[in-house]
């Protein structure tokens, strides 16, 4: 078994279509693998269609873009296994979508401002199949240097980050709200990255309300993070997850399925095991 359980599509702000990761996955023998989407369940049927086409089990999955209130700071909730119709899911995540695309919206308003012609239809037929336009999208826009080039990430921390024009972010919606509708929907919700974002304190606060899983292997946890989400999900007898975060030409250079594997058991309780990815 070799599974990739953190990838992301052009339904939401990775660069390439569900067809082409599916054949990298099938190249590198992964063998189940989860679209994590940020905030959207769309596709979920031909994602799986295609998945079966390669012989590659489809789990559903998505990335809830949330936020830990009381310490001020972002945290990704990771939701497997969901039923469908993912009703609560969907009605949370509608809000995300609504705030992200008038921001994104008023960004590229500002950014007009200071001289560059970004042309809304344009970029709205870019960022199909994903409804909502991303930064991704409006960077594609701006410039062909690859995301993980010095002059990418200068023009980004130019624009979107400090004092530059398109600042700010939206408000998501509190994560435990999104623990709680991933349950609701009878998913695993799996806290992501939790390194990357320093998003430990809030465990056990969200163990209180049905968090299930926590994410081991990313790109961005070092050995010491191994070893505190190993502490934690012996302590609070948590599903440890793992996957590239895979966004393409969209994200850091990454092949699906690299990452090593933590050689851990599937859990059984569930009728559609979820498996630790690579």
């Amino acid at each position: 078994m070799r599974a990739d359980l953190h990838v992301h599509s052009d339904y939401s702000d990775g660069s390439e279509s569900v067809h082409r990761i599916l054949q990298k996955a099938a190249a590198q023998a992964v063998t189940h693998l989860s679209f994590v989407d940020h905030d959207s369940t769309d596709g979920l049927i031909e994602k799986q269609a295609l998945g079966e086409s390669f012989g590659i089990h489809v789990i559903p999955g998505i990335e809830i873009s949330a936020y830990d209130f009381k310490r001020d700071r972002k945290v990704h909730v990771l939701g497997y296994d969901y039923q469908t119709p993912a009703k609560h899911i969907e009605l949370l995540c509608q809000v995300v979508q609504r705030r992200r695309q008038h921001h994104t919206l008023w960004q590229m308003e500002q950014i007009n401002k200071r001289g560059y012609d970004l042309d809304k239809q344009a970029i709205m037929k870019s960022a199909k199949p994903s409804p909502i336009i991303y930064k991704q999208h409006v960077m594609s826009h701006l410039t062909e240097a690859e995301f993980a080039s010095s002059d990418y990430q200068s023009l980004y921390q130019q624009l979107f980050k400090g004092s530059g024009p398109a600042s700010g972010d939206i408000t998501y919606v509190n994560a435990v709200d999104a623990v709680r509708a991933i349950v609701a929907d009878g998913g695993l919700a799996v806290i992501a990255h939790p390194g990357q974002l320093d998003s430990y304190e809030l465990i056990p606060e969200l163990i209180e309300v049905g968090l299930g899983g926590i994410e081991r292997n990313h790109s961005d946890h070092t050995e010491e993070d191994h070893r505190k989400v190993e502490e934690l999900a012996d302590k609070y007898s948590l599903i440890m997850t793992g996957g590239t975060d895979y966004h393409a030409q969209f994200g850091m250079p990454i092949a699906i399925g690299s990452l090593p594997s933590p050689s851990l058991p599937i859990q059984k309780k569930r009728s559609k095991p979820i498996v630790e990815g690579m």
